[in-house]
């Protein structure tokens, strides 16, 4: 049988080298993540956005992926804060964008969300000026670049930018 004290010799040190190198991975170079939703009604060939009442335009719902969270965790959870909407499905992950704007260490992951339930409208809150769903033939004057790139590379077949 072998030795307890070798075995951590031989495990031990290596993996709490690990945990140390990935934890100054985490401290010299944190990234966030985010998840955005593109919901859509297809009955009534429209998209849910939001309209934030801190920055111009409207967008896809959506938001950062806190601790211990997994995407789509996050996006239920956004979704459900910023548009009262449920998911009855698994979300589709369409792709992931470097969100340089943001900063240099942000990406985004675009879900695409079919199957849906929504309790009730979304009334204006200290975070949403304004919600709800558009045909896609008559979005909203204000909407936000990436929101029509995203619309677009999804509903009209237009090359996926790595690029919120």
């Amino acid at each position: 049988m072998a030795n307890p004290e070798d075995a951590f010799r031989q495990t031990g040190w290596s993996g709490l080298r690990a945990r140390l190198f990935h934890l100054y991975f985490v401290l010299r170079r944190p990234m966030t993540l985010g998840v955005r939703g593109l919901i859509h009604d297809a009955a009534n060939n429209s998209v849910f956005l939001i309209r934030h009442t801190y920055v111009p335009g409207w967008q896809l719902p959506g938001g950062g992926v806190e601790t211990g969270e997994t995407l789509a965790e996050a996006l239920a959870r956004e979704l459900a804060e910023e548009g009262n909407i449920a998911l009855a499905a698994p979300p589709v992950l369409k792709s992931m964008h470097f969100n340089r704007r943001s900063s240099r260490r942000d990406h985004v992951g675009l879900y695409l969300i079919e199957h849906f339930s929504q309790t009730a409208p979304k009334q204006p809150d200290h975070e949403i000026a304004e919600a709800g769903f558009f045909p896609l033939d008559r979005l909203p004057e204000g909407t936000t670049p990436a929101t029509l790139r995203r619309i677009a590379e999804v509903f009209r077949d237009e090359p996926t930018s790595p690029y919120w």
